[in-house]
């Protein structure tokens, strides 16, 4: 607690005489003297009442939306009670962080159950405790297919685009060549992918169902890959995953995706978890933490820190990956939802938002402007024409607390989930035609 306290008038001049200072601004003598703020723009402190009142009043201006139907990489599914009420205990949100077992046992369990759902739901062998977002999965499973006579990464333009982004930029900083592939109709087929892959290619990533919500033939993408000795990533909404092909069962090598839909609000974005896991024989590059089981020296199960790559922490430069950490409290919630769920849970809340979201396609292609972009099959997003100002569309969809599709590509992008009943679908579609002048 040192770190939080302030520090007396005399500790302070001990501690310049100590390193040969008469003054603080000693310690910024190389800094320009017209670069220095002689003092900061900020008001005076108010008192508490004071405070909560203002930021009261800021966040009143935020919109509440009591209707959501757009997706893109946050979705708003149910959340059931009982996933606040256990991880809001004061135990699971002030948990120590689990370096030393003996002090860390609940914590470690906790990651050891996440790393089992996870891998019971993508149907990989080994999942690691998390890191930090979807995005950020998605680069690290890239840089843990990378070797010294197999670089560079192949993914189509379907990816969601900040992950795209972000895998560039991972990417860029080891020289590791990036590939997006043009895509016909928002998907990849095989023989784009084959007429892509060269000797040298270490993986393709695909996502699916892919941003603009369509489902890829990822099992046949997976075998054009493993043709060209390329590994095969495959990233999943995991509510899907209750109703669709798990990644292993599709041939993927490595499993990642946005963890979100399992059990946390919107909350303006963040924060999220990424879910990581794969085959076992790609354990050992599997970055971050990894909680395994044991027994000490009585017999008792417990848990460990495990499997993690010396050179994250040690021989740091010659390490594929800096992560050293993960999300435990967003983990620990993503399998308090799925415990509360269970398969049954999961597989109503992924076909009850297919259904809603096709139930809506169906709507809406009975518009005139609103057609479908893709007759690919969907799970619950999907791009349609837009014959209206999108601006103007949302307009009208403020005034009912509804926040619509996103405008993408000269079309827009909706979405339902389970909360998307029939009701709120037919009067969001009854709006759409006051904003389109039916």
């Amino acid at each position: 607690m040192g770190s939080y306290l302030p520090s007396t008038h005399s500790e302070r001049r001990e501690m310049l005489r100590e390193i040969g200072l008469d003054s603080f601004e000693e310690l910024y003598r190389d800094v320009p003297e017209s670069v220095r703020l002689k003092s900061l723009s900020i008001p005076e402190g108010v008192s508490e009442m004071e405070a909560a009142a203002q930021i009261s009043a800021l966040a009143d201006k935020n919109t509440r939306y009591r209707t959501i139907f757009r997706g893109a990489g946050a979705y708003d599914h149910y959340i059931p009670a009982i996933v606040k009420s256990v991880t809001s205990k004061e135990e699971f949100l002030t948990a120590y962080t689990p370096y030393q077992a003996e002090i860390s046992q609940g914590v470690l369990q906790s990651i050891f159950e996440y790393q089992t759902q996870i891998c019971e739901l993508t149907g990989m062998d080994v999942s690691n405790a998390s890191v930090y977002d979807g995005a950020v999965a998605a680069a690290e499973a890239a840089l843990m297919c990378q070797e010294r006579k197999k670089t560079g990464v192949i993914l189509p333009d379907t990816v969601d685009p900040q992950v795209i982004e972000v895998v560039k930029t991972y990417c860029g900083s080891r020289s590791v060549p990036v590939t997006v592939l043009k895509t016909k109709d928002h998907a990849l087929d095989a023989d784009t992918l084959k007429a892509a892959l060269t000797p040298e290619t270490a993986c393709v990533y695909v996502q699916s169902p892919n941003f603009y919500g369509v489902i890829e033939d990822t099992t046949a993408l997976a075998e054009a890959a493993h043709l060209s000795q390329a590994r095969f990533i495959m990233a999943a909404n995991p509510i899907s995953l209750g109703l669709l092909k798990t990644p292993g069962e599709c041939g993927a090598d490595i499993a990642v995706g946005e963890g979100q839909p399992l059990g946390m609000p919107l909350s303006f974005g963040g924060p999220y978890l990424g879910y990581m896991a794969c085959k076992k024989e790609l354990m050992r590059k599997l970055p971050g933490r990894i909680v395994g089981e044991t027994s000490d020296k009585n017999g008792a199960r417990c848990y460990v820190l495990t499997l993690q790559a010396r050179e994250q922490h040690i021989r740091r430069e010659k390490a594929s990956s800096n992560i050293c950490s993960n999300e435990a409290l967003c983990a620990m919630t993503a399998s308090v939802y799925l415990a509360a769920m269970g398969p049954e849970g999961l597989r109503r809340a992924a076909r009850n938002s297919a259904d809603h979201a096709h139930y809506l396609a169906e709507r809406l292609n009975g518009l005139k402007g609103f057609e479908l972009k893709s007759d690919k099959p969907f799970f619950n997003e999907f791009l349609t024409a837009c014959p209206v100002d999108p601006a103007l569309l949302q307009a009208h969809l403020d005034k009912e607390g509804i926040l619509g599709p996103l405008p993408v590509e000269g079309g827009l992008l909706w979405c339902c989930t389970e909360k998307n009943t029939k009701d709120k679908i037919d009067r969001l579609v009854e709006i759409v035609k006051e904003a389109a002048g039916e």
